[in-house]
């Protein structure tokens, strides 16, 4: 093969930014023949503004294009549209179903590609008119849907179909164009039962023996390790490295898409007088599920014990943040929860407040937040409604105690050092990291027992990281509270944490300690230790 031949796409040195966010930095991604090729990085790395990139989608180029040069074949290529990629035979199998429901899988297979042959009307009224060659187009969808093993008739609807053949319907789509050769699967095993999912990636092999090139997405190690020839890196938007499969392991994979252990960002202070006992349960969960979309939870047993910092770490999409989310009854849940040994219903709504558990979402614009008010009013909002805090007694009426809220703001606005014009300023003016400290204090106004924080530095400085860190320590020596740090940084869980758990595929793959070996860490996070356990 000739040396311009021997990648079917080369990315080199992509730079993207937006709005002076730079979120892609010197990336560069190289892909052979015929390769299975595996893009890997935590949510946020890069991947999907990388692969609108390739697909020359318009959100890249209203917002001032990008750096850098694609070549597909050897040859330069100006990708500016999705009709521009698809003519360069780079094909999609989405994540999200493009199909139509009330069409057959013959017309899905074909749409936009149809067979037909001229009629007297279309010879008089053009080539809109003629008539379909069903038999053609059927034989077509068979051969496609032969190539990637999937026994169904090409006339079924598509209507009603399970989940997994309607994946299979998306591929048989995307190989059936013709001159393909380089097609890009976005978690395509996301839906999937764990034998659709083997079945999905034996249609992979199949298609790359035929020189199709394919770039896999997905946060599943184990799949990587199972298909892949091999593999690309991104954390933050930058390059971490490139390795073959069959010279690398899963253990590595997760160390590069994590990053490697670093210096603990807090040390606490004095002595650590606490009781940690495993006879004082603070949380108690037995066959716990929560159907929270991309983070299911799916049938968690633990113990977290009173007055102790627990982490709940793991991949993107593995279930970490549906375990808080579902105590606070945000999700539907099933199972059994104990809160300090009592029952819990989270069918009611509130009922984890109700037992002093108090939350701050990841989603703090969606769910921590009201935007369009004040400081002041988002600190004290939840403790007034819940507790009727905040409040004094007027004869039969209880009035709101502005004297007593303001102080009280005031007072966490200084000790969390939440950067203001003042507590009037309206929180949706602030930056995230002190929009993140604002969602902090008002869950600190309820006098929580046990206190969930859930992803508590994202899109914050390293010194608002270590001001909020170094507070929930101090919340947990001096105040008793038991605290819950839910975190894709893995860095911060174990700077802060007795213990951590790391969830994979939506059950518990570890309990660790904070010193565990960086190899213990990857083996939970790759999804291939089972019951590991830290004491003490």
């Amino acid at each position: 093969m000739p040396a311009e031949q021997e990648y079917v796409l080369k990315m080199e040195h992509i730079s993207k930014e937006y709005s002076g966010n730079r979120v892609l930095k010197d990336v560069s991604l190289h892909i052979r023949p015929g390769e299975i090729h595996a893009l890997m990085g935590e949510n946020g790395a890069g991947k999907s503004t990388l692969m609108n990139i390739l697909f020359g989608m318009p959100v890249i180029h209203t917002t001032g294009g990008f750096e850098g040069t694609v070549e597909v074949a050897g040859e330069p290529a100006k990708i500016d549209t999705p009709l521009k990629a698809m003519e360069l035979g780079i094909g999609m199998v989405h994540q999200e179903f493009m199909l139509i429901p009330g069409f057959t899988v013959t017309e899905n297979i074909k749409v936009g590609r149809e067979i037909s042959h001229p009629n007297l009307v279309s010879r008089l009224a053009g080539r809109s008119m003629e008539t379909l060659d069903l038999d053609a187009m059927a034989r077509d969808a068979k051969k496609a849907l032969d190539t990637i093993g999937l026994a169904i008739g090409e006339n079924a609807l598509v209507r009603g179909l399970p989940v997994g053949y309607m994946q299979f319907i998306e591929i048989a789509r995307e190989i059936d164009k013709r001159g393909i050769r380089l097609l890009v699967f976005d978690e395509p095993t996301a839906v999937l039962t764990e034998s659709e999912a083997d079945r999905l990636l034996e249609a992979m092999r199949t298609i790359s023996a035929q020189g199709i090139a394919i770039i896999f997405i997905t946060h599943r190690l184990d799949e990587v390790m199972a298909v892949a020839d091999s593999l690309t890196v991104l954390r933050d938007g930058e390059f971490v490295a490139r390795r073959e499969v069959k010279e690398t392991s899963a253990v590595e994979i997760a160390e590069l898409m994590i990053g490697r252990k670093v210096e603990k960002l807090v040390e606490a202070d004095g002595e650590d007088t606490r009781d940690l006992s495993d006879e004082k349960i603070a949380v108690s969960l037995r066959d716990y599920h929560v159907d929270m979309p991309g983070e299911q939870v799916k049938g968690v047993d633990l113990d977290i014990r009173q007055g102790e910092i627990f982490g709940i770490g793991g991949l993107a999409g593995q279930g970490k943040l549906g375990i808080p989310n579902g105590i606070m009854g945000l999700y539907d849940t099933t199972g059994e929860v104990k809160i300090a040994g009592r029952p819990v219903d989270l069918g009611k709504l509130g009922e984890a407040l109700r037992n002093k558990v108090a939350f701050v979402s990841e989603d703090r614009r969606g769910v921590g937040l009201l935007l369009e008010e004040s400081i002041e009013e988002n600190i004290v909002f939840s403790a007034l409604e819940v507790n009727n805090d905040f409040t004094k007694k007027i004869g039969f009426f209880r009035l709101y105690d502005s004297k007593k809220a303001k102080a009280y703001a005031q007072e966490m606005v200084e000790r969390l050092d939440i950067r203001c014009t003042g507590i009037r300023q309206h929180a949706g003016r602030l930056s995230g990291g002190n929009q993140q400290k604002v969602c902090l204090a008002r869950a600190l106004a309820l006098n929580p027992e046990i206190l969930f924080v859930s992803e508590p530095t994202r899109g914050i400085d390293i010194g608002a990281k270590k001001l909020v860190l170094e507070y929930l320590t101090k919340l947990n020596r001096e105040q008793g509270m038991t605290v819950i740090v839910v975190s894709s940084e893995l860095v911060e869980l174990r700077s802060i944490c007795d213990r951590i758990a790391i969830v994979s595929d939506g059950k518990i793959n570890g309990i660790l300690a904070p010193d565990a070996s960086d190899a213990d860490f990857g083996l939970a996070m790759s999804g291939t230790r089972k019951g590991g356990k830290a004491h003490g």
